[in-house]
C-alpha cells in the first residue's frame, strides 16, 4: 500500500508550492507573538485601526429585510452589477454595462474562478514576479502550468521582452497586477499599449486568443495624484478583477467583481463559463447583504492622503537611516532592500525589536522585505527607533550573530 497521504496529485503539487511559504510563517517569531499586545505588526495588509464608519452603517442598513426573498440564494444582483458598471464607466472611461459584471467573493474568488474557466490541463499561465503569495498555487489548482516573468530590476516595470519570450503556443492566460503588490508600481499607458500589441500578435501567431487577467485590487489606492489605467482599455480579451477589501481596508468582508470589456469577443460565453465555475466551485458569490450595500460601499475609501503621508514619512526615515527603498506609486506597501542578503535573518533581527515585516523570500523578492502601511501612526512612531537600531547592527555584524 502506498505511503502517500490520501491527496490528489494536484493537491500535493499545491502543497509543494505553498508548503515552504506556510512553514516560514508558521515557524516564525511572528507566528508565536502575533497576538501579543504592543507588537509592531507591518506584516500583512490588515487593519490596525477602527473600520470606516460608513462600512458598519451600510451593512447595518442593508441587513434589514425589505421583502421575503431578502436572504434567498443570490447570484450577481442586477442592481449591484449596474452600480459597478456605472462606477467603472466613470473611473475608467470604458463603456461597461451591467451584464458585463460578475459579483464575486473578493478578488480572490474572482481570480480563482477566472483561471478555472479559462485555463486547464496543457495550458500555460504567465505571471509577473514578485507576485502575490497565491498566484502560482492558484494556477496549478486550475490544472495549468505557471510560467514566471520577473519585473525589470530598478524600475519594477513589466519586462515586455522577457514576457514575449515566455509566450508559447500553450499560453492561455497572462496575469498582471497594477498597482503591483509588493513593489507599488503602476504600469503606464505606453506599457499597456505595448503589452496589448504583444498579446494581439501572439494570439494571431498561435491561432487562439490569449486572455489577460488584470488584478486591479489596488486601483483606487494611488498616490501623488497619478492616473491609473486599466489594460481593459487597450486589449479586448482582458478580464478585470477587483476587490473592495483593499479600498475599504476590510478584507474580511468578501466583496469584489469581474468585469468583461464590452468589445470582448464571445463575452457571453466567457461570462457563462465563469458563472458556472462560481456555482460548482462552492457558490462563489458575495452574500446578499454585501451585494445590496454596493451602492454605499462604492462611495467609500480609506484616506489616501493620510496613507501617502505615512508612505512619505516611512520612506524618508528609512532612507535617512541608510535603507535602500523605492517610493511606491500605489498600494499600501514598501519594499526596502535588506541590509543583509539573508532577508529572513534580518526580519528575525527586526522581530527582536518587536517589529514584524514580511521577508522578501516569501514573495520571490530575495534580499528585500515588505512593510505594510496599514499600520497606525502610533505603530510607526514606536517602530522607527527599532528600524534604526537594526540597520546599525547589520552594518557591523554578520547574520549568524543577529539577535
Amino acid at each position: 500500500m502506498s505511503s502517500l497521504p490520501p491527496l490528489s496529485p494536484r493537491t500535493r503539487a499545491i502543497l509543494d508550492i505553498m508548503g515552504p511559504f506556510l512553514s516560514s510563517i508558521r515557524d516564525s517569531t511572528y507566528a508565536r507573538r502575533q497576538h501579543e499586545p504592543g507588537i509592531l505588526d507591518f506584516m500583512l495588509g490588515d487593519p490596525h485601526e477602527p473600520p470606516l464608519p460608513g462600512i458598519t452603517e451600510a451593512i447595518q442598513r442593508w441587513s434589514v429585510p425589505q421583502d421575503n426573498h431578502w436572504f434567498a440564494y443570490k447570484l450577481s444582483e442586477p442592481e449591484a452589477q449596474a452600480t459597478v458598471a456605472a462606477a467603472l464607466r466613470q473611473r475608467r472611461g470604458i463603456p461597461f454595462a451591467a451584464q458585463d459584471i460578475l459579483m464575486t467573493t473578493g478578488a480572490f474568488g474572482a481570480l480563482a474562478n477566472s483561471l478555472l474557466a479559462l485555463a486547464g490541463e496543457g495550458d500555460e499561465v504567465v505571471f509577473i514576479s514578485p507576485p502575490w503569495f497565491f498566484y502560482e498555487a492558484m494556477i496549478v489548482a486550475a490544472g495549468a502550468t505557471p510560467v514566471r516573468v520577473p519585473v525589470q530590476p530598478g524600475t519594477f516595470d513589466l519586462d515586455l521582452d522577457a514576457l514575449a519570450a515566455a509566450i508559447t503556443p500553450r499560453t492561455r492566460v497572462v496575469l498582471v497586477n497594477s498597482p503591483h503588490n509588493p513593489t507599488g508600481k503602476i504600469y503606464p499607458p505606453e506599457t499597456l499599449e505595448r503589452l496589448a500589441r504583444l498579446l494581439r500578435e501572439a494570439s494571431e501567431r498561435h491561432g487562439r486568443p490569449i486572455y489577460l487577467i488584470s488584478d486591479e485590487s489596488y486601483s483606487r489606492i494611488v498616490c501623488d495624484g497619478r492616473a491609473f489605467h486599466s489594460p481593459a482599455a487597450f486589449y479586448p480579451y482582458t478580464v478585470l478583477i477587483y476587490t473592495f477589501g483593499k479600498t475599504l481596508l476590510a478584507p474580511g468582508q468578501r466583496l469584489g467583481y469581474i468585469a468583461l470589456p464590452p468589445d470582448m469577443p464571445e463575452r457571453e460565453l466567457v461570462h457563462l463559463a465563469i458563472m458556472m465555475r462560481q456555482v460548482v466551485g462552492g457558490y462563489g458569490f458575495p452574500n446578499a447583504v454585501m451585494q445590496y450595500a454596493v451602492g454605499d460601499l462604492e462611495e467609500l475609501s480609506i484616506d489616501i492622503e493620510h496613507l501617502q503621508r505615512k508612505r512619505d514619512r516611512m520612506v524618508a526615515a528609512l532612507r535617512e537611516m541608510g535603507y535602500e527603498v523605492h517610493t511606491p506609486e500605489g498600494t499600501f506597501y514598501l519594499l526596502p532592500r535588506s541590509p543583509w542578503a539573508d532577508d529572513l535573518a534580518f526580519t528575525e533581527l527586526l522581530a527582536t525589536h518587536d517589529i514584524f515585516v514580511l521577508p522578501g523570500a516569501s514573495i520571490e523578492a530575495p534580499g528585500h522585505f515588505r512593510i505594510s502601511l496599514t499600520a497606525s501612526d502610533d505603530m510607526i512612531d514606536r517602530a522607527l527607533p527599532g528600524f534604526a537600531t537594526a540597520i546599525a547592527h547589520a552594518r557591523t555584524h554578520a547574520p549568524a550573530a543577529a539577535g
